[in-house]
């Protein structure tokens, strides 16, 4: 067939860079790997070696001893840490969410687990109130239902020292209270635990993709009113900047924001005006869409799982938690 157009037309040819599999993998620009995996794990204190999350299909709870064979998995699948968060009994939740603070608690028990069964793994926790809180609020809250915050940032800083003392890796405060990073970074340095890590959640936004998480960890019946108090207003992208400024300031490692894909636009003004590690976290709502959009057929779910995921690195994240890790570490290293 004979082209209308001049021989010279058109000079450049986009499409020759991705004419085979060798130079589009050789022209990306962007990669991901398990290294770029943080696994959300859900653990919890019953015997039972896994539960269903009736929201989140494929996800279970593990107990301790089922995360400790997960930690080797992931040891297994070069994936670098492991995110978890506790599924508590209910008769051990009260007010103040004391059981936080429970040296032989769940938490402290799984750190130690899956620290003794895989070293190389890092365990990131989650620093907050709210799985152990009978009103499922991240903090102590007053008569008019008003979340505290110098009284609730005790309460962080003595959850963090716990943590530390059973061998955590990285304590991540999720709590958005202001100051609080500041004060778990003073308390880690006087106790003694100069290496531990903090990931602040420094973006973390009052959003609605959170409720199948609730449903994991037993927190979305208790839970009384909203958190739009202390977590970020959607509609804000400067108030973002400036919580993570301060949080850095405080003493912050790494910075998260979360949720992920809503608000990728916020991973990449915090990854190039920072220059810090930035985490995303792909949550829960997230990662019930595409599984139950896959189940239905409307969606290749592993595909949508993958090009997600690599969305996290293009828009500038050092790094992902997901509830996908696994899968997708199986995918990435097949």
């Amino acid at each position: 067939m004979t082209s209308p157009f001049p021989q010279t037309y058109p000079r450049t040819r986009l499409r020759r860079l991705r004419v085979a599999p060798w130079v589009r993998n050789l022209a990306g620009e962007n990669s991901l790997s398990p290294s770029d995996l943080i696994w959300s794990m859900v653990v919890h204190d019953g015997d039972e070696p896994k539960t269903a999350v009736g929201s989140m299909p494929d996800l279970y709870r593990l107990n301790v001893a089922e995360a400790a064979k997960a930690a080797k998995r992931a040891q297994a699948l070069s994936i670098p840490a492991i995110a978890i968060f506790p599924h508590i009994n209910p008769g051990r939740k009260d007010e103040t969410g004391s059981e936080a603070l429970n040296p032989d608690g769940l938490i402290p028990t799984a750190i130690k687990a899956m620290k003794d069964a895989a070293p190389d793994v890092g365990i990131i926790c989650d620093v907050a109130l709210d799985p152990f809180t009978s009103h499922g609020h991240d903090g102590l809250i007053n008569e008019d239902g008003y979340v505290l915050n110098d009284e609730t940032s005790e309460l962080l800083v003595a959850q963090a020292l716990v943590q530390a003392e059973a061998g955590v890796d990285v304590v991540a405060p999720s709590d958005m209270m202001d100051g609080r990073v500041g004060a778990v970074r003073d308390a880690l340095e006087n106790g003694g635990f100069r290496n531990t890590m903090i990931l602040s959640y420094a973006a973390k936004y009052a959003s609605s993709f959170y409720g199948p998480y609730r449903d994991a960890v037993g927190s979305a019946t208790a839970l009384k009113g909203d958190k739009k108090t202390y977590q970020q207003n959607p509609a804000n992208s400067d108030e973002a900047l400036r919580e993570v400024a301060m949080d850095i300031e405080e003493g912050a490692d790494m910075v998260m924001v979360k949720p992920g894909l809503p608000y990728l636009d916020i991973v990449r003004r915090v990854s190039e005006t920072f220059a810090v590690p930035t985490i995303a976290f792909q949550v829960s709502g997230e990662y019930a869409q595409i599984k139950a959009a896959g189940a239905k057929g409307w969606i290749d779910a592993d595909k949508v799982m993958l090009e997600t995921l690599m969305s996290f690195k293009r828009a500038g994240a050092s790094g992902i938690i997901t509830y996908f890790a696994e899968d997708a570490a199986r995918k990435l290293g097949a």
